[in-house]
C-alpha cells in the first residue's frame, strides 16, 4: 500500500524514529496486540516507543487504508463507466490525500443534472468539445453558434446559445484537479473569515460580539471557530469566507494559457463563471468544513488531556470518609465510607433554620464523624455547597475536631446514581446516596470512580455540545483506557467499570471476572484468571500485566513484571543472590533487596541472559518498586479546615487553589469560593506559552494571588505571578 509506506515515512521524521520501528509496531497491532500492551511488554521491537506514537501509527495506518479503499471504490466506478485510462489510474493510484483523489474523481462522480447537462441535451456538447480543444477561433464559433440557433425550441436566440456553451465549457474549467488546487492554494494563503450579525435573531445579544468580526482562517483560534458555528446554526450570524478571486482567476487563467486560445474571450467567461460558481462555493464548503475539524480536534484533544489528569489524581487511600451531597429542599445527604470506599451508615442534614437548630446540627455532624473515626469530609460543589461548607467549618471550630474538608467536583454523580452501574452495585440504596457515595469515592480513588460514569459528564470539557459525539467518545474512551493500564488494576478490588478497559479485555469478559469473584473467592494469582470462562492465552497476554495481586502466592503476581518474563526475571535474580520471596520481606530487608538490584548492570545482564536491554530494566525497575501506583507521584487535594468569602478577599491576596478545568485562554481554580477564579493563560508564566496546559493540568494544587475581583458579577481574576500583583498595588 504506497499510501501507507508514505505515511509511515512522514510519521518516521515527525517523531524522530526510524521506519522499521513503526513497521514493527504495526505488525504488532495488525496481530492483534493492544495498544498498552505494545508499549509496556513489546519495548524491545518497537524500540521503545511510547504509547503516544504507537497511537500515532494506530492513527496513520487507519488513514492510509481509509484513502487505499476510496481509491479502489473510485477506480472501480470509473472503469465501470469505461473511462478509466492508465493515466488517470496512476494519478489516482498517487494521489496523497482524499481531497486529491475526490478531485480527480469529480468529472466522472455521479451527480445531478446541471446545466451544463441540460446544455448538452441540447446538441451543444460537440461544438463545446472542439472550442475547449482549440479547433475553432471566435470567427468560426459565431457562425457555428448562429446554425445552431432553432435547431430546439430552447435555442431561439444567439445568446442561449453562447449561454449553454458557456455552461459546458465553466464545467469542464471547474472539474480540472488542478485548478481546484490552484484556487484552494490561493484560498489557504489569503482566505479570511467574516461574521455579521442577524439582527432581528433571538441570539442575537448572545454573539454581538461577533457583529463585524473578521480575521484570516489561518489565525482563527479554535474556540471562535465552533462559537461562529454555532451563532451561524441559531441563525444569529452570518458567515461567510473570501479570499483574493482576482489573484486565482488569473493563476487558472495563466495554466490554462487562455490567452492563446483561439476563442480567448469565450474560453474567460467560461473561467469566471466556472470558478465563481461551481469552484469557490465548493471550496468555501471545504474551508468551512477543515476549520471545523481541526477546532473539534482541539477541543477534543483539550478535553482529553483534562480528563486524563482528573483520573490520574492522586488517591487517599487508608482514610475514612464523610461523603456529603449538599441541597435545600430536601437536605444534604451525609454518607460515612470505610477506608475501602464501603458505606458505614447515612444521614439527612438540614442546611435552614433558626441558629439553635442549626447548633444541633453541628453537634450532630460531629458526632456521625467521631462514631467512625472519619478524618476527611468529602463535599459535593453543588447546589447549597457555599451554605454547608460554612456549616463545617464551624463545626470543626466549635467541636475541636481535626477532620479537614476538600470540595469535590460532583459533575455526573447524578448520572451515575440513576445508571445501571449505580444500580446494579447498590440495589437497595436511594439514588441520592448512590451519589453521595460517589462523591466521598472520587476523593478515595478518582479513577476506579469516575470510570463509573461517561467520560463527557465529567466536568472537565468546553464546547461538547459542537463537536462530532462520535469521535469524542472514541478519544474519551482511549483516554480512560490509558489511564487504567498506566495506573493497573488490583485483580481482588477492582469493578467491572474499572476491569472493562484492562488491555485485551471488554465489558463481557469483566462482568465473567466478577461473577467468578464472587462465586469462588479471591484470586490466588494471576493463572487463576485463565479459569474464568472466555479467557483464553490471547487474552491472558494482553491482560494478565496489568492485574495486579498483593496477596498472591506469586510475588511477581503484585509488580509490573508479565507472567511472560518471570523465568527470566527469577534467573536475574538468582544470578544476583536474590529471590522474588524477597519482595515480601519487611521495610529493612526490601531496602537490601532494592540496593542490591540497583548495583545491576542492565546491558551486561542482558548479554549474560541472552535477553534484550529493554526488558532487563522493566523488570529491574519493576522489582525496585512492587505495587507501585504511579498518582502518588502527583500532588493531593486541598483541604480546608474554615471558609472563604468573596467580602474577604482583597487584591493581593495569596491563596491556595485546584486547577478544575484548562481551556484555551486559561483555567479555572477552585480556591474555596462558590464559583472558580480564572487564571488568564498571559499571568501563567513569565516567558511566553502557546498553551494553558505548558503550564497546568487539571487536579494541580496551585498557588494564586487575587488580580481583580468583580462583586457584582462575582468574578475574580488571579494570576500565578506574584510580581504582576505587586505591580498592580504599587500602581495604585
Amino acid at each position: 500500500m504506497q499510501s501507507l509506506a508514505r505515511s509511515l515515512s512522514q510519521l518516521a521524521q515527525e517523531l524522530g524514529l526510524k521506519v522499521p520501528q513503526l513497521q514493527a509496531a504495526l505488525e504488532l497491532l495488525d496481530a492483534g496486540n493492544t495498544v498498552p500492551f505494545i508499549t509496556r511488554y513489546r519495548k524491545e521491537q518497537t524500540g521503545g516507543m511510547d504509547e503516544e506514537q504507537i497511537r500515532a501509527v494506530q492513527a496513520a495506518a487507519e488513514a492510509a487504508r481509509q484513502l487505499s479503499q476510496r481509491a479502489e471504490t473510485i477506480l472501480r466506478s470509473i472503469e465501470q463507466q469505461g473511462q478509466l485510462t492508465p493515466a488517470l489510474r496512476a494519478e489516482i493510484e498517487q494521489a496523497d490525500s482524499l481531497k486529491r483523489l475526490e478531485d480527480l474523481y469529480l468529472p466522472f462522480k455521479p451527480r445531478r443534472r446541471s446545466r451544463a447537462d441540460a446544455a448538452r441535451e441540447l446538441g451543444l456538447g460537440p461544438l463545446a468539445e472542439e472550442i475547449w480543444n482549440r479547433k475553432l477561433g471566435t470567427a468560426s464559433v459565431t457562425t457555428r453558434v448562429r446554425q445552431l440557433i432553432g435547431t430546439h425550441e430552447a435555442l431561439d436566440a444567439e445568446d442561449k446559445v453562447y449561454q449553454g456553451l458557456n455552461d459546458i465549457l465553466a464545467e469542464r474549467i471547474a472539474e480540472q484537479a488542478v485548478v481546484r488546487e490552484i484556487v484552494r492554494e490561493v484560498a489557504g494563503r489569503s482566505a479570511c473569515i467574516q461574521a455579521r450579525l442577524v439582527a432581528k435573531s433571538e441570539q442575537a445579544a448572545t454573539f454581538r460580539d461577533y457583529d463585524g468580526f473578521e480575521q484570516s482562517t489561518g489565525k482563527l483560534p479554535p474556540h471562535r471557530t465552533l462559537a461562529l458555528n454555532r451563532g451561524e446554526a441559531e441563525k444569529a450570524l452570518r458567515v461567510k469566507v473570501s479570499w483574493d478571486e482576482e489573484r486565482a482567476l488569473d493563476r487558472c487563467g495563466r495554466f490554462l494559457t487562455l490567452q492563446q486560445h483561439p476563442a480567448a474571450e469565450l474560453m474567460q467567461r467560461a473561467l469566471a463563471d466556472g470558478i465563481g460558481r461551481l469552484v469557490n462555493p465548493s471550496i468555501e464548503r471545504e474551508i468551512r468544513r477543515d476549520l471545523t475539524e481541526a477546532a473539534q480536534r482541539h477541543a477534543i484533544e483539550t478535553f482529553s488531556r483534562n480528563l486524563r489528569s482528573l483520573l490520574l489524581q492522586p488517591p487517599l487511600s487508608r482514610t475514612r470518609i464523610v461523603a456529603i451531597d449538599p441541597g435545600f429542599r430536601t437536605g444534604c445527604k451525609v454518607a460515612a465510607l470505610d477506608e475501602q470506599g464501603e458505606l458505614l451508615e447515612t444521614d439527612v442534614l438540614y442546611l435552614t433554620g433558626p441558629p439553635e437548630k442549626l447548633a444541633a446540627i453541628r453537634r450532630r455532624l460531629a458526632e456521625f464523624i467521631r462514631k467512625h473515626q472519619s478524618e476527611v469530609i468529602a463535599l459535593g460543589n453543588g447546589t447549597g455547597c457555599r451554605e454547608a461548607e460554612q456549616l463545617i467549618a464551624e463545626m470543626i471550630q466549635e467541636e475541636k475536631l481535626s477532620c479537614r474538608y476538600a470540595i469535590v467536583n460532583e459533575a455526573g454523580a447524578s448520572i451515575y446514581s440513576a445508571s445501571t452501574a449505580g444500580r446494579e452495585e447498590f440495589p437497595d440504596l436511594d439514588a441520592t446516596v448512590r451519589g453521595t457515595i460517589s462523591i466521598g469515592r472520587r476523593l478515595q480513588d478518582p479513577l476506579s470512580e469516575l470510570v463509573k460514569i461517561e467520560p463527557q459528564h465529567v466536568g472537565v470539557g468546553m464546547y461538547q455540545h459542537d463537536i462530532d459525539e462520535k469521535a469524542l467518545q472514541a478519544s474519551l474512551d482511549t483516554v480512560v483506557e490509558s489511564c487504567v493500564n498506566f495506573v493497573g488494576v488490583d485483580l481482588n478490588n477492582a469493578s467491572g467499570a474499572l476491569l472493562q478497559y484492562v488491555s485485551g479485555l471488554n465489558p463481557g469478559l469483566s462482568k465473567k471476572i466478577v461473577a467468578y469473584r464472587a462465586k469462588h473467592g479471591l484470586f490466588h494469582s494471576r493463572q487463576e484468571l485463565l479459569k474464568v470462562p472466555g479467557i483464553g492465552a490471547a487474552t491472558f497476554l494482553q491482560a494478565a500485566g496489568f492485574l495486579r495481586i498483593s496477596s498472591s502466592e506469586e510475588p511477581l503476581d503484585n509488580t509490573w513484571i508479565h507472567p511472560e518474563s518471570y523465568p527470566l526475571t527469577r534467573s536475574l535474580l538468582q544470578q544476583c543472590g536474590l529471590s522474588p520471596e524477597m519482595l515480601t520481606t519487611e521495610a529493612g530487608g526490601a531496602r537490601s533487596f532494592r540496593q542490591q538490584l540497583e548495583q545491576v548492570q542492565a546491558d551486561e545482564v542482558a548479554r549474560q541472559l541472552e535477553a534484550d536491554a529493554f526488558t532487563i530494566r522493566h523488570i529491574l525497575d519493576s522489582l525496585a518498586r512492587p505495587g507501585r501506583d504511579p498518582r502518588e507521584d502527583q500532588a493531593g487535594p486541598v483541604f480546608r479546615s474554615q471558609i472563604l468569602s468573596l467580602d474577604d478577599l482583597e487584591v493581593g491576596m495569596e491563596l491556595t487553589g485546584v486547577v478544575r478545568n484548562v481551556v484555551d485562554f486559561g483555567a479555572f481554580v477552585d480556591v474555596g469560593l462558590k464559583d472558580s477564579g480564572l487564571v488568564h493563560i498571559s499571568q501563567m508564566s513569565r516567558e511566553f506559552i502557546k498553551s494553558p496546559f505548558e503550564a497546568v493540568s487539571v487536579g494541580d494544587a496551585v498557588t494564586v494571588w487575587v488580580l481583580q475581583i468583580d462583586r457584582e458579577r462575582r468574578r475574580i481574576g488571579l494570576t500565578m505571578l506574584k510580581e504582576r500583583v505587586e505591580q498592580l498595588i504599587a500602581r495604585n
